[in-house]
């Protein structure tokens, strides 16, 4: 499913922990709430809570808590009227011991619907309704990357939904791969799209494709080849791969690691940063640019963010 950022709702990035923050303009069926975190190798146990109002003795909706104490479980929870619900207890431990996850709440008709690294874990019934939650509340042995909210967008719905209106960012939570999608708007001059995954463990190579649909031209091929520790950029014009780029002077792309890049469109050519650190450039080959208007992914990667 896709998700449009509400106007006016910025990520968080790396807020210091206890973080306890407003969720603007609350909470409806369909919304999500995405968190990209880690835990440290010696975690007992932390919580998210959706909380009614921004203090710490608010009501709570969701409770959900991972306990690592020998009989590793997550428990799940309301409070109310300044007393604490049934447990929920699931005996299965979706998180790993010092490594980073990515966990989503979506709001659905039923509950919260969790997912932690694309993976369905558990639905939490509604004791509480949605429409009083209005702060996020995270606390414990855990350290976030980042959180963000959203709402699916698009015309008539699907997985395929084409976002409406197209100035908006989108946001792609566990995008399956092979993924293509068009660009909206295609690629200009000053465009940056943002491509945000995970290189999964045993991974041999990833593909970015940044292409014309009409012709499936590929103007700008990134081909991270994980066991080698290469990334490849090519193009293939009329059918014709064309010469290889092959320096790098860094390789961020690694088996279990996350990844945050960035391809930029510049005049004379793309510029691509991952996490934050320049990777290379390519000088356009194909012209003119403006016509790139399809992105596709395949290969051993999963994605989880999207931001045309």
């Amino acid at each position: 499913t896709m998700f449009v950022a509400p106007p006016g709702y910025q990520p968080v990035y790396s807020p210091t922990i206890p973080y306890l923050g407003p969720i603007h303009g609350g909470l409806r069926e369909g919304m999500s709430i995405y968190i990209q975190g880690s835990t440290p190798e010696d975690i007992t146990r932390f919580f998210v809570n959706l909380r009614c109002a921004e203090s710490e003795s608010s009501d709570v909706a969701l409770h959900f808590n991972p306990r690592f104490d020998g009989w590793d479980k997550v428990v799940f929870n309301s409070y109310e009227n300044e007393s604490w619900g049934s447990e929920e207890k699931i005996r299965d431990m979706p998180f790993s011991k010092g490594q980073p996850f990515e966990m989503v709440i979506m709001v659905t008709s039923q509950g919260y619907q969790i997912k932690v690294n694309g993976t369905d874990f558990y639905t939490f019934q509604h004791r509480i309704p949605v429409e009083r939650v209005r702060a996020l509340h995270v606390a414990g042995d855990v350290s976030i990357e980042m959180i963000n909210g959203g709402y699916p967008g698009g015309m008539g719905g699907g997985m395929e939904s084409h976002c409406s209106p197209i100035t908006l960012p989108f946001l792609c939570f566990f995008k399956p791969v092979p993924y293509s999608n068009m660009i909206p708007g295609g690629m200009y001059p000053k465009r940056t799209v943002i491509i945000r995954g995970m290189v999964l463990h045993g991974a041999d190579r990833i593909i970015f494709n940044f292409m014309v649909s009409r012709s499936k031209d590929i103007a700008l091929h990134i081909n991270p080849r994980v066991k080698e520790g290469i990334v490849v950029r090519n193009s293939m014009i009329g059918g014709n791969w064309g010469p290889e780029d092959r320096e790098l002077s860094l390789n961020p792309f690694m088996e279990g690691q996350y990844f945050d890049m960035s391809i930029r469109c510049g005049n004379q050519r793309f510029k691509v940063f991952v996490n934050g650190q320049h990777l290379c450039d390519f000088s356009h080959r194909l012209q003119p640019f403006t016509d790139i208007d399809m992105l596709e992914i395949h290969g051993d990667v999963q994605i989880s963010y999207i931001h045309f």
